[in-house]
């Protein structure tokens, strides 16, 4: 009878542990990162299980010691050793310092291995020819532009599966982070910078993207799909947006970067915006909104600051000058860097 006040609160204690690790189970059935479709995806899944797994090794005996202690010693087991004079033990020290800097040489080791294997803008070694797509991120919507098919799309982006994507992200407004959970890693796009970002898709299939930092009241409907298919599927899609009337100059580029009263309208609930197809785009438009954003001024001023003689005596924009120049050092660091 004098065990009962204790064995009840621990029944309670282990329903409500099994209701908790089922319901985590549950939740992460669909979970997109747990279910990668490209390399990088998977990569990063395995890196997650795998520090996940090693810091269990602590994590487990500690709560299952945290709960055996408390019944072992508890008021009314009269047969625990009771021991209040007790205060070090060279064996237990010796457990409790090996294993976690065991783990923590593991896992030291796995993040400097994986940080270089899995750096954004390292390239993904493929006997394909890597697809080139810049990524603008607006209030609150995405713009992709093709440079090599010559179109631009909002919201949508499609490409072949088994063939690297090269990313070159930025922002016409504030910060943001460009996001497709089933395919790696994220990135930031920031005004007036370059970055990039290498992903490949290795199954067929609409892979939902997001903006993983806020950016204002809308930029929860910041979504768009990703569209992987066949070699013969991108260029059905890419012929599909080419029919499309409408180009990407500078009037419909200010347009974009004007939220919508739809987007204002509702600030809980905002909403997304429609997917656009564009047959083709302003020449430089990528760059020139990098300058824009650098500067600080009107992307339809970008091309009226005056001409700087280039090193070989050719004559060059002064702000796209200054862009390539950026670029060429930005790529020398990362070549030093590896």
């Amino acid at each position: 009878m004098s065990n009962q006040p204790y064995t009840k609160p621990l029944r309670i204690l282990s329903i409500l542990g099994t209701i908790l690790v089922a319901g985590l189970l549950l939740t992460g059935c669909d979970n997109a990162l747990m279910n990668p479709k490209g390399q990088v995806g998977l990569e990063e899944r395995n890196l997650i299980i795998t520090s996940t797994l090693l810091m269990l090794i602590v994590v487990i005996p500690v709560i299952i010691m945290t709960f055996w202690f408390a019944w072992r010693y508890r008021a009314s087991n009269t047969k625990a050793t009771y021991t209040p004079n007790w205060e070090h033990s060279t064996k237990i020290e010796i457990v409790l310092w090996t294993i976690p800097t065991i783990i923590i040489i593991a896992l030291s080791f796995i993040t400097w291995n994986s940080s270089h294997s899995l750096a954004p803008s390292k390239p993904i070694e493929s006997t394909e020819k890597p697809i080139r797509i810049d990524v603008v991120a607006l209030d609150w919507k995405w713009l992709f532009i093709y440079p090599e098919q010559g179109i631009a799309t909002v919201n949508e982006l499609a490409f072949p599966v088994d063939v690297p994507v090269e990313f070159h992200i930025t922002s016409g407004t504030v910060m943001n982070s460009f996001f497709i959970p089933q395919l790696g890693s994220q990135i930031y796009a920031m005004g007036g910078m370059d970055n990039k970002l290498n992903l490949i898709a290795n199954h067929h299939g609409v892979f939902p993207g997001i903006s993983a930092n806020y950016s204002g009241k809308g930029f929860s409907a910041m979504k768009f799909n990703a569209v992987v298919g066949s070699k013969d599927d991108f260029a059905a899609w890419v012929n599909k947006v080419k029919q499309s009337p409408t180009s990407l100059d500078l009037t419909a580029y200010k347009t974009l970067t004007t939220p919508t009263e739809a987007e204002k309208a509702n600030e809980y609930e905002p909403t997304v915006y429609p997917v656009t197809y564009f047959a083709s785009f302003k020449p430089n438009l990528f760059k020139d909104i990098m300058v824009s954003s650098r500067d600080g001024v009107d992307i339809s001023k970008v091309n009226e600051k005056p001409a700087v003689q280039a090193e070989h005596g050719s004559t060059e924009h002064g702000s796209h000058a200054d862009m390539e120049m950026s670029d060429s050092l930005s790529d020398m660091k990362m070549s030093s860097a590896h």
